[in-house]
């Protein structure tokens, strides 16, 4: 038997070599040098089965500088690099140290908003590989756990073209599906939702608070999260809306907030749940002094005790971290204790003594000088 000559590479699915569908994309915005294209755009335009796998080839692209990305919406253009590449594959981009490598801790990915995120085991590896998995098999997740823990930051790393719906108990049916906007001639104009977005483009949608949104609103995710995949518009014409590869919906919940309620319908929806606590090692290394982790650490015991209704998270102590180089380290413990809830903040002003002094009170307006 003849071995296969080494330079012929094996076939992908449909008998097409690897990097046959990077080629096209790439073609296309070498087509079109002068235009921003959306990932929807460059799907219909090369008749791509996925628009998912046109979202990964798009963002190979710009990780090699062959293409410009701008986001909301997600939006490509080609740079001079990426025409005189004509379209062949970028090189491999150096691979990440594993855990527990000589690097010693798993580098940051950066947010949409540039600030960096530190990524935390779980299941065998880290929290946003694990994330990515489950989007890869269609699994939804449901992110729990006090507010400032870091679960949407989570999320926004894991997921680079986020889409999200902030939850609070006047969301309504449209705020997912779309509504009609005025327009300057006195007409009105249909402007889809985040969902359906999501849907047509392949899409991560994160609806935060999932709790807080009223649950005959929450139903209208439901057809978009199992088999069928498939929506409906009442507003708009009851236009049909079918979910394409790499739409998927995460969850976030916090259960200690007043009014936020898990029902069986929400929960049942969604196969994962995973808890989201603060990393107080991460708290560390990031600056937070060690006085203002042990009295979070403290206080978080009181709270899971039921003793408190809050305590600090990651969000309050990078806060505190950045009052105190601003304004000092005694506003900035002021300022911890002006945070905390009425009814909780004895004790919270009795945790941040024990470690800092007797001397304080919460951030207050004094007299003229």
């Amino acid at each position: 038997m003849n071995p296969t000559p080494p330079t012929a590479a094996p076939a992908a699915a449909g008998g097409r070599r690897p990097g046959y569908l990077y080629h096209k994309v790439a073609s296309h915005l070498a087509a079109n040098p002068d235009r921003m294209l959306t990932v929807g755009e460059v799907t219909n335009a090369i008749s791509a089965p996925s628009t998912g796998a046109v979202f990964e080839a798009l963002k190979k692209m710009a990780a090699a500088g062959y293409a410009t990305h701008l986001t909301g919406p997600h939006r490509f253009q080609i740079t001079q690099a990426g025409i005189d590449a004509a379209g062949t594959m970028p090189p491999p981009a150096p691979r990440t140290p594993r855990s527990g490598s000589s690097s010693g801790r798993r580098q940051p990915v950066t947010r949409p908003n540039g600030d960096l995120y530190f990524p935390r085991k779980l299941a065998g590896a880290t929290d946003v590989d694990v994330l990515r998995r489950l989007r890869d098999k269609r699994i939804p997740v449901l992110l729990y756990g006090p507010p400032g823990t870091g679960k949407t930051a989570l999320v926004e790393a894991a997921f680079p073209d986020l889409l999200t719906v902030a939850g609070t108990g006047d969301t309504v049916v449209e705020d997912f599906l779309g509504n009609f906007i005025p327009l300057p001639d006195g007409g009105f104009e249909f402007v889809y939702g985040p969902l359906v977005t999501a849907m047509r483009d392949g899409r991560a949608l994160l609806v935060d608070d999932a709790t807080l949104i009223p649950p005959k609103v929450l139903a209208v995710l439901y057809p978009a999260m199992d088999g069928r995949r498939v929506i409906t518009i009442p507003g708009y014409r009851n236009e049909r809306v079918e979910a394409v590869d790499g739409f998927y919906v995460i969850a976030g919940h916090n259960p200690g907030v007043h009014g936020a309620i898990l029902t069986e319908a929400l929960a049942s929806r969604f196969d994962v749940h995973i808890e989201v606590t603060t990393d107080w090692d991460l708290a560390r290394h990031l600056g937070v002094p060690r006085p203002a982790v042990e009295a979070a650490i403290a206080l978080n015991a009181d709270l899971a005790a039921g003793r408190v209704s809050w305590a600090p998270q990651l969000r309050e102590l990078l806060g505190f971290t950045r009052v105190s180089k601003t304004l000092g380290p005694a506003a900035a413990v002021a300022n911890l204790v002006g945070r905390a809830p009425q009814e909780d903040r004895e004790q919270v002003l009795a945790a941040l003594r024990q470690r800092f002094g007797a001397d304080i009170t919460p951030l207050t307006l004094g007299k003229q000088r």
